[in-house]
Parts: structure tokens; C-alpha cells; sequence
């Protein structure tokens, strides 16, 4: 069961969408054909409890760490009415799952890492994963094959934010920048590259006066608020 796309305050119908921020692919954003009607959050700490024969009460637990947040999700996707292919976004998504060119040629194979979208959902803006598994089911198909429906069972495991990077030139975090958007470049993008957040985004917006962050011009260039001020921004 899929749920139809939310309104947002402003009245503008948003959809979902997997995006890469970091990894090299030629797909780089996954919009949903339906907002998914639910989704599952976990994370666990891990704990050892050490024993004695001698002791006479339970000793007291020693903490080893915090396990990686998953997400798991149900995706469908429909093209009967266009009589198209959704073979296509199916794919996609295997393809996030296996190690880039780019990386596997500097011999660090590493899969793309990809945040989930939801217009103003705040539950997950600061997760940043891979996909773990994705698991098809092609339901409908034209008289060829061609499939038509399919539903996708995807999880994906956190992948820690790194520190933040500093100006090169400089050296120095606080210092001020400009960027020129690219294809495939997202406030997201930019702001994960420039701060190690990809939350930031609406910083980056706010600064620079867009007001619909999903569509940049390519060659448009932005310039970067210092990492205090998108704090502040938001």
C-alpha cells in the first residue's frame, strides 16, 4: 500500500527520492512515483555484561559502542498508465548497491552514499547511508515483458558523517566561498561537500536567496555562508 504525496505548507505537492551525495554514478536522484506509506527507523547500542562465578547480583554492564542506524522502506513503482518501463528505476537501485567505477580504480571499492528526501520531513535529514539490500517484484507486464509494476524492498545502514573539511586554500573553516553549479549539483550536494551536512541545505537557500532548491541552473553560482552562519541560518 503506498500513500499519495503529501502537500506541504505552501501547497506544493512533494515527493520522495533517494539521492547520491558522495560516488561517482551516471544516476544520481531516485523521485519516488508514490510516497512511501510507512518506513522503518533502528538503531541499537551494545552492551557486555561481564560474570563472575562468585558474583551473587548481576555485574554491571560495560558499553561497546552504538550499532549503525538502518532504515528499511517499501518503494512501488507503476508506469502502466504510460505503458513505459520501470525496469529502469529498479535498476538503479542495484546499481547503488555495487562499488563505483571510480572508486574500485583507486582500489577503495565503496558503493554511493545517499540521503532520503522528503520535502520538509525532518525524521531523517541527517542520515546518510548505503543501499544494504534492495530486493525487486515485478508484478505487470506488456504482452512482451516489458515490466510495468514492480515493488522494491530497500534497507540502508548509516554511514558516519565525516569531519568537516576546510577551506583548501586557506585552511581555515570559517573562510568564505563560492561554488558554480554543475549537473547533477544539489543544495545538498553542496552543502554535505562543503560542511560534512547535508542538512545545511536550506542554509545555502536562505543565503542565497532560492526559493525553489530543487531546481538549480547549471553554471548558477552560489556563494558559501561560513559554517557559523549556516548554523545560524537554520
Amino acid at each position: 500500500m503506498v500513500a499519495q504525496p503529501v502537500s506541504s505548507a505552501s501547497g506544493k505537492l512533494e515527493k520522495a527520492c533517494l539521492r547520491v551525495v558522495d560516488g561517482e554514478v551516471s544516476e544520481t536522484e531516485l523521485r519516488f512515483m508514490f510516497n512511501p506509506s510507512e518506513y522503518t527507523v533502528s538503531k541499537s547500542a551494545k552492551w557486555t555484561r561481564p560474570t563472575t562465578s562468585s558474583a551473587k547480583s548481576a555485574t554491571k554492564p560495560e558499553f561497546n559502542g552504538a550499532q549503525p542506524q538502518a532504515v528499511s522502506m517499501e518503494v512501488f513503482f507503476d508506469d502502466f498508465e504510460a505503458k513505459g518501463d520501470v525496469a529502469g528505476r529498479v535498476q538503479t537501485l542495484l546499481d547503488w548497491t555495487k562499488p563505483t567505477k571510480v572508486s574500485v580504480n583507486k582500489q577503495q571499492p565503496s558503493p554511493p552514499i545517499v540521503v532520503f528526501e522528503w520535502g520538509a520531513n525532518p525524521a531523517l535529514a541527517g542520515f546518510r547511508g548505503y543501499l544494504k539490500s534492495v530486493t525487486a517484484k515485478y508484478t505487470l507486464f506488456k504482452p512482451d515483458g516489458t515490466p510495468l509494476r514492480a515493488t522494491a524492498q530497500i534497507a540502508m545502514e548509516e554511514v558516519p558523517t565525516e569531519p568537516k573539511g576546510q577551506n583548501p586554500t586557506s585552511g581555515a573553516l570559517d573562510s568564505r566561498r563560492s561554488h558554480v553549479v554543475g549537473d547533477g549539483d544539489s543544495l545538498h550536494s553542496v552543502a554535505y561537500r562543503e560542511y560534512g551536512d547535508p542538512t545545511l541545505w536550506r542554509s545555502l537557500a536562505i543565503y542565497n536567496g532560492i526559493d525553489d532548491p530543487l531546481r538549480l541552473r547549471s553554471g548558477l553560482r552560489i556563494f558559501i555562508p561560513t559554517a557559523a552562519e549556516a548554523a545560524r541560518l537554520v
